[in-house]
């Protein structure tokens, strides 16, 4: 089979290796669509933990073909992965906080993933899809499912004031979410195109600059959702966020990148400053609101490609008003 794979760093090969047999465990799935996300292009710059060599892909869903033993799913059930493998035994799972377990193996990061024709990953892991859903949207299950944690831990209620910062996936996901919730949503970004898509998705106001953003909302938002990933919206979130509110950071920035925050501030007016990670417990709540039709997903999709493409795609930045690549192994 074809499959992508990260040889070193700044080394992302189309190469030709096994189909993989399910190991006792674990389902063997046709992948049918894998999303390009921002930490793959992470992996490929040497700026996220990986291992190597490694077939890239986390986003990703198909319909099973195989199961190891033990496994008792039905061969072409639809399904999209969790890639996070916890161990159960670490003090951080012992305590319930399983996205922080110092032994997760993520499926396209510690383990091969989605990038190729075929993949294999622990049973417990894969979530049903109905079998009619659009091959595209399952694509969409594992983002969805780290929104909802960040959301989850921000806790916007109805008639709150939310801004989002960043127009990319998570922050079109958040902003949905949000809406959903019957919270008031501005998203904050600088591309035109995606200020008109995020009005159409549910948002009441956007604006291209902090300063839009204040005039809109001069008391500012009860909560201000950091989902672009970069060191300037991070140091804006405080910035316009009301005094009592709360920032959440879904956004990743490269390791050891630094950010200037004003304790003080944070201190003064008691704002929170949280961060979300991956996404524990969240994914069949995903796959859940995804078969629902809860979530607008067709207007994220920007492009799609084969695997032939998919290297030079994340050796370089999204392209002007990118939201979501994806990628069809089998195309």
């Amino acid at each position: 089979m074809r499959a992508l794979r990260l040889l070193a760093l700044n080394d992302l090969q189309l190469c030709e290796i096994p189909i993989p047999d399910p190991a006792p465990g674990e389902v063997l799935v046709k992948v049918e669509a894998c999303g390009i996300c921002g930490t793959d292009r992470h992996l490929f710059k040497g700026e996220y933990p990986s291992a190597m060599p490694v077939t890239l892909g986390h986003e990703f869903s198909g319909h099973v073909v195989a199961c190891g033993a033990g496994v008792a799913i039905p061969l072409g059930t639809r399904v999209t992965c969790d890639p996070n493998t916890w161990c159960g035994e670490c003090e951080a799972c012992r305590r319930g906080r399983v996205n922080l377990c110092a032994r997760n193996i993520a499926t396209g990061l510690g383990r091969d993933g989605g990038f190729a024709e075929y993949c294999a990953f622990p049973a417990h892991k894969a979530h049903v899809l109905p079998a009619g859903l659009n091959p595209l949207h399952g694509a969409f299950a594992e983002p969805l499912a780290c929104t909802l944690h960040g959301l989850d831990i921000a806790a916007p209620r109805a008639g709150e004031r939310v801004i989002i910062l960043g127009g990319g996936v998570i922050g079109m996901l958040a902003l949905q979410l949000a809406a959903l919730a019957g919270a008031e949503v501005m998203l904050v970004t600088r591309q035109a195109d995606k200020r008109s898509l995020a009005l159409t998705l549910g948002a009441q106001q956007t604006a291209a600059t902090e300063q839009e953003a204040r005039d809109l909302w001069p008391a500012g938002a009860d909560i201000t959702l950091e989902c672009a990933g970069v060191v300037e919206t991070v140091e804006m979130a405080p910035r316009l966020t009301r005094s009592g509110g709360r920032v959440v950071i879904l956004g990743v920035l490269p390791a050891g990148q630094r950010v200037q925050i004003e304790p003080f501030d944070l201190l003064f007016r008691e704002v929170q400053f949280l961060s979300s990670f991956i996404n524990p417990f969240t994914q069949d709540r995903a796959a859940a609101l995804i078969a629902a039709g809860r979530i607008r997903l067709d207007p994220l999709v920007s492009r799609k490609l084969t695997l032939d493409h998919a290297a030079e795609a994340i050796a370089n930045p999204p392209r002007a008003g990118e939201i979501r690549a994806i990628v069809l192994p089998q195309g």
